[in-house]
């Protein structure tokens, strides 16, 4: 494409030689001739001196000479756009192999693309444009919407319910029973999980994440939530529409995310506790108790973002505090003998 096209694709700004083609995409220090990349970190700023990019997608104001570019409000945005354009994914299994085994009862539209060796029950629903790859399992009466993606080795237990456009990577486990047990650590008796998982439209959950079915009810999954690798979704737990979960998050039973919740990697929470919209949760931190809307957190336990810096920012200096707490505890005990002693003389 020229970059005329791709300004005009992205509806951006082109400041250059629109008549410049381009070839490929490559990050900002590797870019050669021909390529186009970007810039949406300021620690990347300096490589637009030296890069050898064709063209570079920037923010507003960007202003280099010699360098062609185009400008947008969200350059990463942008080059998400593009990357879907110029590298588009194809999933080569075309309709339903005769190697995948599908039982009777099971309604799986021709459209659907059922790669060899996929298990899908009976009473399940796969909707027009789905692709269930090798490996995967569908249990009974689970419905899969339009244009979802199951990949290898993915298991969806009986009557769980999956929107359009969902994407679950493999080793996924959605509906797995939830930690239910009478007298914990004495009988262990098992309380059967009985709900189920929905997960709605456009939500993406990263490789051997599990999402547990509840034990009444259901477990759900609100719109566009995005749910990295290695994540523990417990039975009733409500995450809100376009929140964002990292690696390693785990999320005990009856807790309720609101809508936009940022997650970072390694969280834990208690269960049946309530997390406003918009609230961000820093790395590693252990959440305890509610969380007002529009807040961050940080720490273990949580506490306000500024505070936990404050802390943080001690922390490294812990040894020398402790060392001088130590010094003037010795000089007071010094003192408090003289005065003793001085009064005794007195």
């Amino acid at each position: 494409m020229t970059l005329a096209e791709i300004a005009d694709f992205l509806e951006g700004r082109l400041i250059g030689a629109g008549d410049t083609v381009i070839s490929g995409i490559r990050p900002i220090e590797e870019a050669q001739a021909g390529d186009i990349t970007f810039i949406a970190n300021i620690k990347y700023k300096k490589y637009l001196q030296t890069t050898k990019a064709a063209a570079v997608i920037a923010p507003p104001q960007t202003e280099i000479a010699g360098l062609n570019l185009i400008l947008v409000p969200d350059p990463y945005t942008a080059f998400g756009r593009l990357l879907n354009l110029f590298y588009p994914l194809v999933h080569p299994q075309k309709g339903i192999s005769p190697a995948a085994y599908i039982e009777d009862g099971a309604d799986v539209s021709p459209e659907a693309n059922i790669f060899p060796h996929a298990f899908i029950s009976k009473g399940a629903k796969i909707a027009k444009g789905v692709v269930v790859y090798p490996g995967a399992y569908i249990g009974r009466d689970v419905v899969i919407g339009e244009d979802s993606v199951i990949y290898a080795n993915v298991s969806v237990y009986h009557s769980c319910i999956i929107g359009k456009r969902v994407i679950l990577h493999s080793g996924v486990v959605i509906g797995a029973d939830g930690l239910g047990f009478a007298g914990t650590g004495k009988e262990n008796r098992k309380i059967p999980q009985v709900g189920i998982v929905q997960i709605d439209d456009d939500v993406e959950i990263g490789a051997n994440s599990t999402v547990d079915r509840a034990t009444l009810g259901k477990t759900w999954i609100g719109r566009n939530v995005k749910i990295d690798n290695l994540v523990q979704i417990a039975h009733n737990v409500v995450i809100g529409e376009n929140s964002v979960l990292a690696a390693m998050v785990g999320i005990s039973g009856s807790a309720k995310l609101g809508r936009g919740v940022i997650v970072g990697g390694q969280t834990g929470m208690v269960g049946h506790i309530n997390i406003g919209d918009h609230v961000m949760i820093a790395a590693d931190s252990k959440i305890h108790k509610d969380i007002e809307p529009g807040k961050i957190v940080g720490g273990k336990p949580q506490m306000p973002y500024k505070e936990w810096l404050k802390v943080e920012a001690c922390r490294a200096k812990l040894p020398q505090m402790k060392a001088t707490i130590e010094t003037l505890a010795k000089k007071i005990e010094e003192l408090e003998s003289k005065s003793k002693k001085i009064s005794k003389e007195g």
